[in-house]
Parts: structure tokens; sequence; C-alpha cells
């Protein structure tokens, strides 16, 4: 039950968020109570969060992926781990670009079982940003892939427990939202303004 209401709420999140991206001059007109494909509609809203993440990663320059803020600018008593339960420490710039790599292909792959053609579990390796932003790149490219299958028929079918196909795309577009925060924190920390920011 509480998947489904965090599942519910990413995707009216998102659908707000994404209506209102899409009303620039680009954006097609689709006259109100057009049904449209689940799958195409969480592409529009995955490409606007691309274009957000893709433009940080590109803006952070090569000799700052292995920037992290340093335990020095935390309150004494404030806890400083941004990693998982089982790792300590704050990750660096390119390892949440990386990390954001791996769980598109989590996210968007547990849905539809289509095996990637790259090397996930690797990626956590990766340590200059050329091979960081090309995992990352090709983590959206398969996103996009998966979610060209979303349709009306197969967007509840359940993938685990109560999670569906639909489900599990909103948690991976909620999960990059949550990280692009981190990235542009980790720019302006460098005096770089988010490319996003800058329109």
């Amino acid at each position: 039950m509480m998947m489904r209401m965090v599942a519910a709420m990413a995707l009216a999140a998102c659908s707000v968020v994404g209506a209102s991206a899409q009303t620039g001059q680009t954006a097609p007109k689709v006259p109100a109570g057009t049904l449209i494909e689940p799958g195409k509609s969480m592409d529009g809203l995955l490409k606007i969060y691309e274009g957000e993440i893709m433009g940080a990663v590109n803006a952070m320059p090569a000799d700052k992926y292995s920037f992290a803020p340093s335990a020095a600018i935390f309150v004494p008593s404030q806890k400083v781990d941004y990693l998982s339960p089982n790792d300590k420490g704050v990750r660096t710039f390119g390892q949440m670009v990386a990390h954001i790599a791996q769980a598109n292909y989590f996210f968007f792959g547990i849905s539809w079982g289509a095996k990637p053609d790259a090397n996930v579990k690797g990626m956590a390796d990766l340590t200059s940003k050329e091979d960081a932003v090309k995992a990352l790149a090709g983590s959206f490219a398969y996103a996009h892939q998966q979610l060209a299958t979303l349709t009306a028929a197969n967007a509840f079918a359940s993938v685990k427990d109560d999670s569906t196909r639909t489900s599990m795309a909103a948690f991976g577009i909620a999960h990059m939202c949550d990280h692009y925060g981190q990235l542009a924190e980790y720019l302006r920390m460098n005096g770089i303004v988010p490319p996003a920011s800058q329109k």
C-alpha cells in the first residue's frame, strides 16, 4: 500500500512539473481528455530530467569529478553519510553520476527484464568524467527503450509484489530528481550555476 501511495505521489508531482515544462513553443498541442500511451507520457518526463541531469554532469569540469563536500562544512553533530547504510562517507560527484546510471538500469530494467548491453556493476568503479558521462547517457538511452514498450495494456502489470511497470518507472524518475538536487549543490559549491538554472 505504501509503495502505491509513493508511486501515485511521484506520478502526480512529475505530471505537474512535466506539464509546466512543456508549455514552451515546441510543446505539442493535445486536446484535453485525449488518451495518451503511458510510455509516451512517461518518456516526456524522462526527457525533461535527462536534460537537466546531463546538463549538470557536462558542466562539472573533469578535475572536479572527485569533488565531495568535506565533513568540515557540516556542524559537528550532523551525520554526513550520503551512501547506503552499508557504505560510509560522502559520494563524490563522479560516484553520484555512476550511481544514477546504475539506478536507471535497475528501475527501468526490473520492469521489463531486458538485459542491458553494459557492465552495470562495473560502473561503481568509474572515475573519469568521460566514462561516467558515457555510462549515464547509455542508461538514459536504455530507459527510453524500455518506456517505448509501456502501454495501457501492461502499464499496471505486477513486476514485484504490488510494484508495477508504471510505479517502477515513476520511482526511477523520482530517484534521479533526488540526485539532481545533490548534483546541483555540488556544482554551486564549485562556483558553477547549473545549466537548468541559467534559463
